[in-house]
Protein backbone atom coordinates (compact mmCIF):
# COMPACT_ATOMS: atom_id res chain seq x y z
CA UNK A 1 0.00 0.00 0.00
CA UNK A 2 2.96 2.44 1.29
CA UNK A 3 4.41 2.16 -2.44
CA UNK A 4 1.24 2.29 -4.41
CA UNK A 5 0.90 5.54 -2.55
CA UNK A 6 4.44 6.75 -3.28
CA UNK A 7 3.90 6.20 -7.35
CA UNK A 8 0.58 7.95 -7.20
CA UNK A 9 2.11 10.58 -4.87
CA UNK A 10 5.60 10.88 -7.48
CA UNK A 11 2.85 10.97 -10.84
CA UNK A 12 3.98 13.27 -12.97
CA UNK A 13 1.10 15.78 -15.67
CA UNK A 14 1.12 14.73 -18.88
CA UNK A 15 2.25 16.96 -21.58
CA UNK A 16 -0.73 18.52 -22.90
CA UNK A 17 -1.53 19.45 -19.07
CA UNK A 18 2.08 20.70 -18.18
CA UNK A 19 2.16 22.54 -21.26
CA UNK A 20 -0.84 24.59 -20.38
CA UNK A 21 0.81 25.08 -17.13
CA UNK A 22 3.89 26.58 -18.55
CA UNK A 23 2.23 28.92 -20.55
CA UNK A 24 -0.27 30.55 -18.28
CA UNK A 25 2.76 31.04 -15.81
CA UNK A 26 3.75 34.04 -18.09
CA UNK A 27 1.38 35.85 -19.86
CA UNK A 28 3.51 37.49 -22.55
CA UNK A 29 5.25 34.13 -22.77
CA UNK A 30 1.59 32.25 -23.77
CA UNK A 31 0.17 34.88 -25.58
CA UNK A 32 3.14 35.24 -27.91
CA UNK A 33 2.82 31.46 -28.44
CA UNK A 34 -1.01 31.58 -29.27
CA UNK A 35 0.03 34.32 -32.02
CA UNK A 36 3.12 32.31 -33.37
CA UNK A 37 1.58 28.73 -33.80
CA UNK A 38 -2.04 30.77 -35.22
CA UNK A 39 0.17 32.10 -37.89
CA UNK A 40 1.87 28.89 -38.57
CA UNK A 41 -1.82 27.16 -38.55
CA UNK A 42 -2.54 30.25 -41.21
CA UNK A 43 0.42 29.59 -43.24
CA UNK A 44 0.11 25.55 -43.15
CA UNK A 45 -4.08 26.14 -44.57
CA UNK A 46 -2.74 28.42 -47.57
CA UNK A 47 0.15 25.96 -48.50
CA UNK A 48 -2.29 23.46 -48.42
CA UNK A 49 -4.49 24.80 -50.80
CA UNK A 50 -1.78 26.35 -53.27
CA UNK A 51 -0.46 22.21 -53.39
CA UNK A 52 2.67 23.21 -51.91
CA UNK A 53 3.03 19.89 -49.35
CA UNK A 54 5.80 20.33 -48.38
CA UNK A 55 5.96 23.48 -46.76
CA UNK A 56 2.51 22.02 -44.92
CA UNK A 57 4.93 19.18 -43.57
CA UNK A 58 7.48 21.86 -42.77
CA UNK A 59 4.58 24.09 -40.61
CA UNK A 60 3.59 20.77 -39.04
CA UNK A 61 7.15 20.82 -37.97
CA UNK A 62 7.29 24.32 -36.88
CA UNK A 63 4.59 23.29 -34.42
CA UNK A 64 6.17 20.69 -32.88
CA UNK A 65 9.19 22.32 -31.74
CA UNK A 66 6.62 24.91 -30.39
CA UNK A 67 6.52 22.54 -27.86
CA UNK A 68 10.22 21.70 -27.60
CA UNK A 69 10.87 23.96 -24.39
CA UNK A 70 8.24 22.12 -22.09
CA UNK A 71 9.35 18.71 -23.15
CA UNK A 72 12.66 19.24 -22.24
CA UNK A 73 11.51 20.27 -18.71
CA UNK A 74 9.22 17.38 -18.64
CA UNK A 75 11.64 14.65 -20.13
CA UNK A 76 14.93 15.86 -18.01
CA UNK A 77 13.34 18.02 -15.27
CA UNK A 78 14.53 21.15 -15.61
CA UNK A 79 13.16 24.50 -15.77
CA UNK A 80 13.48 26.60 -19.06
CA UNK A 81 12.81 30.35 -18.25
CA UNK A 82 10.04 32.18 -20.22
CA UNK A 83 12.82 34.51 -21.61
CA UNK A 84 14.68 31.64 -23.69
CA UNK A 85 10.79 29.65 -24.29
CA UNK A 86 10.13 33.45 -26.42
CA UNK A 87 13.34 33.90 -28.01
CA UNK A 88 13.33 29.95 -29.24
CA UNK A 89 9.63 30.35 -30.38
CA UNK A 90 10.29 33.37 -32.59
CA UNK A 91 14.08 32.16 -33.45
CA UNK A 92 11.90 28.80 -34.88
CA UNK A 93 9.44 30.98 -36.42
CA UNK A 94 12.18 33.38 -38.18
CA UNK A 95 14.11 30.13 -39.73
CA UNK A 96 11.26 28.11 -40.80
CA UNK A 97 8.54 30.27 -41.80
CA UNK A 98 9.77 33.44 -42.54
CA UNK A 99 13.41 32.01 -43.99
CA UNK A 100 12.01 28.86 -45.99
CA UNK A 101 8.59 29.02 -46.84
CA UNK A 102 8.70 33.10 -47.15
CA UNK A 103 12.49 33.06 -48.91
CA UNK A 104 13.88 35.36 -46.46
CA UNK A 105 17.36 33.17 -46.69
CA UNK A 106 17.48 35.13 -50.23
CA UNK A 107 15.27 37.79 -49.90
CA UNK A 108 17.56 39.15 -47.19
CA UNK A 109 21.36 38.97 -47.09
CA UNK A 110 22.08 38.71 -43.62
CA UNK A 111 18.85 36.82 -42.37
CA UNK A 112 20.70 33.66 -42.41
CA UNK A 113 23.97 35.08 -40.37
CA UNK A 114 21.57 36.69 -38.46
CA UNK A 115 20.10 33.37 -37.08
CA UNK A 116 23.41 31.48 -36.74
CA UNK A 117 24.41 34.57 -34.48
CA UNK A 118 21.57 33.88 -32.87
CA UNK A 119 22.44 29.97 -32.27
CA UNK A 120 25.54 30.31 -30.90
CA UNK A 121 24.64 33.20 -28.78
CA UNK A 122 21.48 30.58 -27.15
CA UNK A 123 24.08 27.31 -27.30
CA UNK A 124 26.48 28.79 -25.48
CA UNK A 125 24.07 29.78 -23.00
CA UNK A 126 22.40 26.31 -22.99
CA UNK A 127 26.03 25.15 -22.22
CA UNK A 128 26.47 27.52 -19.37
CA UNK A 129 23.34 26.26 -18.27
CA UNK A 130 24.70 22.40 -18.67
CA UNK A 131 27.74 23.19 -16.80
CA UNK A 132 26.37 25.18 -13.72
CA UNK A 133 23.72 22.24 -13.32
CA UNK A 134 26.70 20.05 -12.92
CA UNK A 135 28.77 21.92 -10.88
CA UNK A 136 26.00 22.24 -8.25
CA UNK A 137 25.46 18.30 -8.12
CA UNK A 138 27.03 16.26 -4.80
CA UNK A 139 27.13 13.65 -7.07
CA UNK A 140 30.07 15.13 -9.70
CA UNK A 141 32.21 16.68 -6.47
CA UNK A 142 32.84 19.54 -9.13
CA UNK A 143 33.88 23.16 -8.36
CA UNK A 144 34.85 24.79 -11.13
CA UNK A 145 36.19 28.04 -11.89
CA UNK A 146 33.95 30.63 -13.67
CA UNK A 147 36.89 30.74 -16.85
CA UNK A 148 36.47 26.63 -17.62
CA UNK A 149 32.86 27.11 -17.32
CA UNK A 150 32.73 29.75 -19.87
CA UNK A 151 34.85 27.80 -22.32
CA UNK A 152 33.53 24.84 -21.39
CA UNK A 153 30.02 26.67 -22.95
CA UNK A 154 32.38 28.06 -25.66
CA UNK A 155 32.96 24.93 -26.68
CA UNK A 156 29.44 23.09 -26.30
CA UNK A 157 28.00 26.00 -28.68
CA UNK A 158 30.89 25.60 -31.63
CA UNK A 159 30.51 22.11 -31.31
CA UNK A 160 26.25 22.26 -31.70
CA UNK A 161 27.61 24.87 -34.68
CA UNK A 162 29.65 22.10 -36.27
CA UNK A 163 27.29 19.41 -36.01
CA UNK A 164 24.80 21.84 -37.75
CA UNK A 165 27.06 22.03 -41.00
CA UNK A 166 26.94 18.39 -40.96
CA UNK A 167 23.49 17.81 -41.04
CA UNK A 168 23.51 20.95 -44.02
CA UNK A 169 26.18 18.86 -45.88
CA UNK A 170 24.76 15.50 -45.84
CA UNK A 171 21.78 17.27 -46.38
CA UNK A 172 22.59 18.49 -50.06
CA UNK A 173 24.98 15.44 -50.88
CA UNK A 174 22.04 12.96 -50.12
CA UNK A 175 18.85 15.16 -50.96
CA UNK A 176 20.60 17.67 -53.08
CA UNK A 177 18.70 20.40 -51.48
CA UNK A 178 20.89 23.78 -51.42
CA UNK A 179 21.38 24.22 -47.20
CA UNK A 180 24.54 25.56 -48.02
CA UNK A 181 24.00 28.26 -50.16
CA UNK A 182 26.19 29.15 -53.06
CA UNK A 183 28.54 32.15 -53.40
CA UNK A 184 29.54 34.21 -56.66
CA UNK A 185 33.20 34.83 -56.69
CA UNK A 186 35.41 36.14 -59.56
CA UNK A 187 38.83 35.05 -58.04
CA UNK A 188 39.74 31.02 -57.42
CA UNK A 189 42.84 29.61 -56.98
CA UNK A 190 43.51 25.71 -56.95
CA UNK A 191 46.61 23.24 -57.42
CA UNK A 192 44.76 20.84 -59.90
CA UNK A 193 44.80 23.60 -62.27
CA UNK A 194 48.91 23.77 -62.27
CA UNK A 195 50.13 22.26 -65.92
CA UNK A 196 52.73 20.60 -64.21
CA UNK A 197 51.05 19.16 -61.32
CA UNK A 198 52.93 20.63 -58.81
CA UNK A 199 51.91 21.71 -55.32
CA UNK A 200 51.57 25.43 -56.48
CA UNK A 201 48.18 27.18 -56.67
CA UNK A 202 47.39 28.49 -60.18
CA UNK A 203 45.13 31.69 -59.81
CA UNK A 204 42.18 32.64 -62.04
CA UNK A 205 40.71 36.54 -61.89
CA UNK A 206 38.62 38.43 -63.26
CA UNK A 207 36.07 35.82 -63.92
CA UNK A 208 32.70 36.94 -65.79
CA UNK A 209 30.82 33.50 -66.86
CA UNK A 210 30.77 30.32 -66.35
CA UNK A 211 30.31 27.90 -68.56
CA UNK A 212 28.38 24.06 -67.81
CA UNK A 213 27.96 21.63 -70.78
CA UNK A 214 28.28 24.75 -73.20
CA UNK A 215 25.34 26.76 -71.16
CA UNK A 216 26.28 30.03 -69.67
CA UNK A 217 25.16 30.06 -66.15
CA UNK A 218 24.62 34.67 -66.40
CA UNK A 219 26.04 34.86 -62.99
CA UNK A 220 28.91 36.97 -63.39
CA UNK A 221 31.73 34.99 -61.92
CA UNK A 222 32.69 31.46 -60.64
CA UNK A 223 29.92 29.36 -58.50
CA UNK A 224 31.19 28.79 -54.99
CA UNK A 225 29.33 25.50 -53.56
CA UNK A 226 29.04 25.96 -50.15
CA UNK A 227 32.18 26.68 -48.93
CA UNK A 228 32.21 30.23 -48.26
CA UNK A 229 28.72 30.16 -46.93
CA UNK A 230 30.02 27.08 -44.25
CA UNK A 231 33.24 29.22 -43.20
CA UNK A 232 30.94 32.26 -42.72
CA UNK A 233 28.35 30.79 -40.44
CA UNK A 234 31.46 29.09 -38.25
CA UNK A 235 31.95 32.40 -37.86
CA UNK A 236 28.93 34.20 -36.89
CA UNK A 237 28.78 31.40 -34.48
CA UNK A 238 31.87 31.77 -33.36
CA UNK A 239 31.09 35.16 -32.84
CA UNK A 240 27.39 34.50 -30.94
CA UNK A 241 29.52 32.05 -28.62
CA UNK A 242 32.42 34.17 -27.71
CA UNK A 243 30.16 36.85 -26.87
CA UNK A 244 27.93 34.90 -24.44
CA UNK A 245 30.97 32.93 -22.63
CA UNK A 246 32.41 36.37 -22.14
CA UNK A 247 29.00 37.59 -20.00
CA UNK A 248 28.69 33.70 -18.66
CA UNK A 249 32.10 34.36 -17.20
CA UNK A 250 31.08 37.80 -15.52
CA UNK A 251 28.14 36.34 -14.63
CA UNK A 252 29.45 33.62 -12.59
CA UNK A 253 31.91 35.86 -10.93
CA UNK A 254 29.57 38.58 -10.05
CA UNK A 255 26.77 36.29 -9.66
CA UNK A 256 23.95 37.69 -7.50
CA UNK A 257 24.92 41.37 -8.44
CA UNK A 258 23.32 44.11 -10.58
CA UNK A 259 23.13 42.85 -14.28
CA UNK A 260 22.81 39.48 -13.66
CA UNK A 261 19.47 38.43 -14.25
CA UNK A 262 19.42 39.25 -18.02
CA UNK A 263 21.85 36.11 -18.22
CA UNK A 264 19.45 34.20 -15.58
CA UNK A 265 16.57 34.55 -17.89
CA UNK A 266 18.75 32.48 -20.72
CA UNK A 267 19.77 29.90 -18.21
CA UNK A 268 17.91 26.43 -17.84
CA UNK A 269 17.98 25.69 -14.17
CA UNK A 270 17.23 22.46 -11.63
CA UNK A 271 13.56 21.58 -10.92
CA UNK A 272 12.29 22.46 -8.07
CA UNK A 273 11.14 19.11 -7.35
CA UNK A 274 14.93 17.15 -8.44
CA UNK A 275 15.80 15.68 -4.95
CA UNK A 276 18.71 15.00 -6.64
CA UNK A 277 20.29 18.45 -6.62
CA UNK A 278 20.92 19.58 -3.73
CA UNK A 279 20.49 23.46 -3.08
CA UNK A 280 24.28 24.07 -2.17
CA UNK A 281 27.98 23.49 -4.38
CA UNK A 282 29.42 20.99 -2.33
CA UNK A 283 32.38 22.79 -0.06
CA UNK A 284 35.79 22.30 -0.73
CA UNK A 285 39.16 22.20 1.27
CA UNK A 286 42.32 23.49 0.70
CA UNK A 287 41.72 23.98 -2.93
CA UNK A 288 43.37 26.95 -3.28
CA UNK A 289 40.03 28.25 -4.96
CA UNK A 290 38.51 31.95 -4.47
CA UNK A 291 35.47 32.39 -2.72
CA UNK A 292 34.16 34.22 -6.08
CA UNK A 293 34.56 31.70 -8.32
CA UNK A 294 32.12 29.32 -6.63
CA UNK A 295 28.34 29.89 -8.02
CA UNK A 296 25.97 30.57 -5.38
CA UNK A 297 23.05 27.78 -4.71
CA UNK A 298 19.75 28.77 -7.03
CA UNK A 299 16.92 30.05 -4.38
Amino acid sequence: MEKEKKVKKEKKPGLIKQLSNEYRKNKSTFILYVVLRTLVILVAVRQFFIGNYENVFLCVVTLFLFLLPVMIEKVFKVEVPSLLEGIVMVFVFAAEILGEINSYYTRFALWDTMLHVTTGFLAAAVGLSLVVILNRKKVFGLNLSPFFIAMVSFCFSMTIGVLWEFFEFSMDALFHTDMQRDTIITTISSTLLNPDGLNVAVQIKGITDTTVNGQSLGINGYLDIGLIDTIKDMFVNFIGALTFSIIGYLYTKLSGRKGTKVVEGLMITKSAGDENAPDELPAQENSGTPANTEIPPEE
